[in-house]
């Protein structure tokens, strides 16, 4: 027998948690590696990678934090519970991405006026490969664990985990062609681009965080779950219009107008709405209330009806009105 959703969640949520807690820890060990590796080589392009796992670690904490918070049952002043601070936690981490990418320009900008030495790069090269491969399964495991778990938080600490991987990749290949061709100075613009490329990450996390906090529709879900209301649409639900979906971390929230029979009595028409709800959270692995307001069919529905010996029908039926976006994001009453 299938556990009942909202032990599922707190079960997600406990190994949310706990994987998060594995990646901070690791961040702190991985920062430490690369501060090492650029004491040895006195590197800009490493102490890049290392000033950005600063950010790692510090937003890896929020992260946590956040992720605390969001498992906390929603109470009086939280009605709607606590996972929008995931967004919060997604935009603070993007601005921190953007934060270390801007120090890393600043700071290879003043070495390429000095003199800089290199040396020990072999060394340097060997302890920060290891840090990026590191950082490259971390990103993949909170990413793939973000989506499953519709967290916005790990998805970005994932997303930040791996740039932090693909621009370490790109700087031991600017290492090894310094070490060959001896153009020292070639460090400070890989620093540079390796930096450019962090603070188009940290904007594009930064974006999706706004969206949330802005409720922007999440179209493609939206066309989901209006998909699964078509296929299993039964001929009492009338019509389905002004359809509104927002989320709030794995939670989302549906509020819309479904058109029902006039003649139904309350508890038929109670009956019908909680077969709604069924229906969408049967059909889809997040938590999802609906917010449903009934209304009353009029004349003018009865072109769009498809009840079969309707005992107050007014007019033939003439067509089915298919539910998809276009239809059932506006808010009135679908006729002919």
């Amino acid at each position: 027998m299938a556990q009942p959703y909202h032990l599922r969640s707190v079960s997600a949520s406990r190994s949310n948690i706990r994987l998060q807690s594995w990646v901070v820890s690791a961040g702190v060990l991985l920062m430490a590696i690369k501060f090492v590796a650029w004491n040895l080589t006195h590197s800009s392009a490493i102490l890049s990678d290392a000033l950005e796992s600063i950010v790692n670690v510090v937003a890896g904490s929020f992260a946590l934090y956040s992720l605390h918070l969001a498992a906390k049952p929603r109470d009086r002043e939280h009605p709607y519970g606590h996972g929008k601070v995931e967004f919060i936690s997604a935009g603070i981490e993007g601005g921190l991405v953007v934060l270390a990418g801007g120090l890393i320009i600043w700071r290879a900008v003043g070495a390429l006026l000095h003199e800089q030495h290199l040396h020990d790069l072999g060394t340097g090269i060997g302890l920060t490969a290891v840090a990026g491969a590191l950082n490259l399964l971390m990103g993949l495991a909170l990413q793939k664990r973000g989506r499953n778990a519709h967290s916005i938080t790990m998805e970005a600490s994932g997303t930040h985990l791996l740039s932090d991987a693909w621009s370490t990749v790109a700087m031991l290949v600017g290492l090894v062609v310094i070490q060959l061709t001896g153009l020292l100075w070639l460090d400070q613009v890989f620093a540079m681009a390796f930096a450019v490329f962090i603070i188009v990450t940290g904007l594009r996390v930064f974006r999706r965080s706004v969206a949330g906090i802005m409720d922007e529709a999440d179209l493609k879900l939206a066309a989901d779950v209006i998909a699964t209301l078509e296929k299993h649409r039964r001929p009492q639900w009338i019509d389905v219009h002004n359809f509104r979906m927002i989320g709030y971390g794995p939670v989302l929230h549906i509020d819309c107008h479904v058109t029902l029979p006039w003649y139904f009595s309350l508890l038929q028409a109670h009956d019908e709405i909680a077969a709604i709800e069924r229906l969408v959270n049967e059909q889809h692995d997040r938590e999802v209330e609906l917010f449903i307001h009934m209304d009353p069919c009029i004349p003018t529905s009865c072109a769009i009806c498809t009840l079969e010996n309707c005992p107050e029908r007014k007019a033939p039926f003439q067509r089915r009105v298919k539910w998809n976006e276009a239809s059932v994001l506006g808010n009135a009453k679908h006729s002919l």
